[in-house]
C-alpha cells in the first residue's frame, strides 16, 4: 500500500517513466494498479525456425516476465546476424538461411547478452510433424468394428522443461454424441513430446463413452510445482499412465443401447510425467436420478464441461460441471499439496437459483468479468461468480457458440458474443457487458442460431466484428451492420500473417472429411483468400471444422495450429511464415487467453481470446502481473 503522498508521486513517475521507456522500444508498458500476481508457467524462448521461399523465418517468446528494455541477437551456426540488438520486435527474417542452418538467440539485458537459448533448425514447408503411436481398433459388443482418430489436443509443460507436450485424445470411428444411442470403442489420453516420444497412454475403459462432451481434460499447473498435472472425470476400468486400474477392472455398466447411466464415477487428478492418478474421488455433481436432467433415455444428464480458474486471483482452481439444457452444476476445486478439496458447489436445483437452469452452452469461459482479480465462470447465458454465488442471468438461453474477451476496445471491461439455439429466445445473437450481463444489443431471428464468430476482420472499425448464421449478418461490435453477406468460415479465428486483425481457421468440408485451411476476409469485395491449406490433414468434428489445437505454441505472439494427418500416424504443427513488425508478450502469458486454451478442448471448441484488445488500431497493452513457478 502507498502510505503518503510522496511515495505516491514517487510511484506514479516512476511508472510514466517505464511506460515511456517501453513505448520508445515498442512494448507494451505494466499497469500502475495491478491485482495480486498470477501463477504461470516458466516457459523458454520458444525458438522456432520457418523455412519461406527467401530464406528462413526465426521468431522466439518475449516472456510475460521479461523487463520492457529486453533486446535480443540472433545466430546462425554460431555467428550474431543482427548489427545491433532486437528491440521492436521478436522475429528476424535470414534471407539466406537454409534448412541446414541452426539457429540460437541470446537475450541483453543492461546492455549485456543472456545465455544462448536451445537450438532450432528450420521446419521444411513452414510445419513439424509430432509422430503418433496409434491405438489398435476393436469390435463393439453388437459387432461393430472401429479404427481410431487423433481428436482434440491440449498443452502443458508436463516435466518442466519450460517446453510444451501435448495431450491428445484419441476417438473412435463409432464416437457418438449424447443423443446417439449405440456402443462405441474405448478413449484413449496420450502425452506426447514434439520429437513423437510418448510419455504415457491413460485408457478411460468401458464405462466411459467415446464423443465430444464425455471427456474433458484439464491439463494445468494445478499444485504450482512447475509441472502440469490432468483432470479428467473417470470410472470403473479407467487404468492410468502407469498401467494401475482405478476403480473395478471387470464391472460393465453399458446397456442394452451402449450408454452408461449407472456405476460409479470420479474426478481423477493424473501426474503430468507419468500419467500416475493421484487421487480420485467421486465425480460431483453426481448422475442422480437419470431423469432429473430433462430427460430418461441419457442425453442431457452426460453434457459435460470444465475450465481453469483463477478463482482467488492467484493460482489456478479446476470447475467440472454437469448439465445446462435443463438442471446446471457447478463444482469447484483445488489440487493443492497433494490433496483435492471442494472449494463450492452451484446448483440450478437450490432454492433460490431455479432461473438459471437451462442457461448453459457447448461451452464456457473463465473470465474475471468484474475487474476484481478474481475469475468467474461464463457458462452460456449466464455467470457465476468467483464464490460460485450467483453472478447475472441474461436468460437468454442455451446455444453453441460463445466468445469472451476485450471485443470492444472503446469500452471498458471485458463483453461477450453469443448465439442463441431456443427459436423463442428474444436475440439469435447478442452482445452483453460481461461483468452485469446488461444486453447491449441484439439480432432476433427466430430460429436456432448454430454458429456465431467473432475476431477483427476489418480495419475500418474499431473493435472485433461479429457475425452468425441464420440471416445474422456481419456486424461492428457497438451493433452497426456492416453488410448481410458473412464470411463462409463460422468457426475459428487465427492471428497468422503480419498485421494485428484476425484470420479465419476453418476447412474444405467435403460431406465427410475435412481439409485444414487458414483464409484472409477481404472487407472490399466481401469474400475471402487463402493464405494456408493445409494438404493431407484432416480437422475434427465433423462440420465444426476444429483443429486438434490452435494456440500461441511457440515462437512470436502469433498463433500455431495443430491438425491430425489424415491418416492419424502424426499431429503437423504449422508455424506462420510472415514477417510482424508487432512485438507482444507470448499470448500464452496473458491469463484469459491461456485459460481459454485450457478450455478449448471441451464440447463445441472455441477460438480463444486475450484480456486486451488485439486488433487493428489497438492501444498498448499491460505487461501480464503474473510470477512463474519453479
Amino acid at each position: 500500500m502507498l502510505k503518503n503522498a510522496k511515495q505516491l508521486i514517487k510511484s506514479v513517475c516512476i511508472i510514466t517513466l517505464g511506460s515511456l521507456l517501453m513505448t520508445s522500444f515498442g512494448i507494451p508498458a505494466p499497469s500502475a494498479h495491478a491485482a495480486v500476481a498470477r501463477q504461470m508457467e516458466k516457459l523458454d524462448r520458444g525458438l522456432v525456425a520457418v523455412k519461406v521461399s527467401t530464406g528462413v523465418l526465426v521468431s522466439w517468446r518475449l516472456l510475460g516476465t521479461e523487463a520492457a528494455s529486453t533486446s535480443f541477437n540472433v545466430y546462425r551456426n554460431g555467428v550474431k546476424l543482427n548489427a545491433t540488438p532486437i528491440t521492436t520486435s521478436t522475429n528476424y527474417q535470414d534471407d539466406t538461411g537454409t534448412t541446414s542452418s541452426s539457429y540460437t538467440i541470446k537475450a541483453v539485458v543492461g546492455g549485456v547478452e543472456q545465455a544462448a537459448s536451445a537450438a532450432a533448425t528450420p521446419w521444411a514447408n513452414n510445419y513439424l510433424d509430432v509422430p503418433l503411436q496409434k491405438p489398435a481398433g476393436g469390435t463393439t459388443p453388437d459387432g461393430v468394428s472401429y479404427t481410431y482418430t487423433a481428436n482434440d489436443a491440449s498443452v502443458g509443460d508436463m516435466d518442466g522443461d519450460g517446453q510444451y507436450e501435448i495431450i491428445l485424445k484419441w476417438d473412435p470411428t463409432n464416437a457418438k454424441d449424447n443423443s446417439q444411442d449405440g456402443y462405441t470403442g474405448e478413449v484413449f489420453v496420450d502425452a506426447y513430446k514434439l520429437n513423437g516420444t510418448r510419455l504415457w497412454r491413460i485408457s478411460m475403459g468401458k464405462n466411459i463413452r467415446a464423443g465430444a462432451h464425455y471427456t474433458q481434460f484439464m491439463v494445468y499447473d494445478l499444485d504450482g510445482d512447475g509441472k502440469a498435472e490432468i483432470a479428467m472425470k473417470t470410472a470403473d476400468g479407467t487404468k492410468d499412465g502407469t498401467g494401475v486400474v482405478i476403480g473395478s477392472s471387470t464391472v460393465d455398466y453399458r446397456n442394452s443401447v451402449g450408454r452408461v447411466l449407472s456405476g460409479s464415477e470420479f474426478l481423477t487428478i493424473f501426474e503430468g510425467t507419468t500419467g500416475k492418478a493421484l487421487t480420485s474421488t467421486s465425480y460431483d455433481p453426481p448422475r442422480g436420478t437419470v431423469g432429473d436432467w430433462g430427460d430418461t433415455y441419457g442425453n442431457r444428464v452426460d453434457r459435460f464441461l470444465a475450465t481453469v480458474a483463477y478463482l482467488d486471483g492467484q493460482k489456478p482452481s479446476i470447475v467440472m460441471a454437469r448439465g445446462y439444457y435443463t438442471r446446471t452444476v457447478l463444482v469447484a476445486y483445488n489440487w493443492r499439496g497433494g490433496t483435492l478439496s471442494k472449494l463450492w458447489t452451484f446448483d440450478s436445483n437450490t432454492s433460490g437459483n431455479s432461473a438459471y437452469a437451462g442457461q448453459g452452452n457447448h461451452n464456457l469461459t473463465a473470465a474475471d468479468v468484474d475487474g476484481d482479480g478474481k475469475d468467474e465462470i461464463v457458462y452460456g447465458a449466464m455467470t457465476i461468480d468467483d464464490n460460485g454465488a450467483k453472478k447475472y442471468n441474461t436468460a437468454l438461453g442455451h446455444g453453441d457458440a460463445l466468445h469472451v474477451g476485450d471485443l470492444d476496445p472503446n469500452s471498458a471491461g471485458l463483453e461477450v458474443f453469443k448465439v442463441m439455439e431456443s427459436t423463442s429466445a428474444a436475440y439469435g445473437a447478442a452482445v452483453w457487458n460481461a461483468g452485469t450481463g446488461a444486453i447491449k444489443w441484439g439480432v432476433n431471428t427466430a430460429a436456432d442460431t448454430g454458429r456465431g464468430m467473432s475476431a477483427d476482420i476489418d480495419p475500418r472499425y474499431a473493435g472485433e466484428e461479429v457475425w452468425a448464421s441464420n440471416g445474422v449478418g456481419l456486424y461492428q461490435i457497438n451493433g452497426t451492420k456492416i453488410s448481410s453477406t458473412i464470411p463462409s468460415s463460422i468457426n475459428f479465428g487465427i492471428w497468422w500473417d503480419g498485421d494485428v486483425s484476425r484470420e479465419l481457421l476453418d476447412h474444405n468440408w467435403d460431406g465427410t472429411n475435412g481439409v485444414g485451411r487458414i483464409d484472409k476476409w477481404n472487407y472490399t469485395s466481401l469474400n475471402t483468400t487463402t493464405l494456408l491449406t493445409a494438404t493431407g490433414t484432416s480437422s475434427n468434428n465433423y462440420t465444426k471444422g476444429n483443429p486438434s489445437l490452435q494456440a500461441d505454441l511457440l515462437g512470436d505472439w502469433r498463433e500455431e495450429v495443430i491438425w491430425r494427418k489424415s491418416d492419424s500416424t502424426a499431429l503437423r504443427i504449422y508455424a506462420t511464415p510472415y514477417v510482424t513488425s508487432t512485438r507482444l508478450w507470448t499470448l500464452m502469458h496473458d491469463p484469459l487467453y491461456r485459460l481459454d486454451i485450457a478450455w478449448q478442448n471441451v464440447a463445441y471448441n472455441q477460438p480463444p481470446h486475450t484480456s486486451y484488445y488485439l486488433g487493428t488500431g489497438m492501444a498498448t497493452p499491460t505487461q501480464p502481473n503474473i510470477y512463474t513457478t519453479p
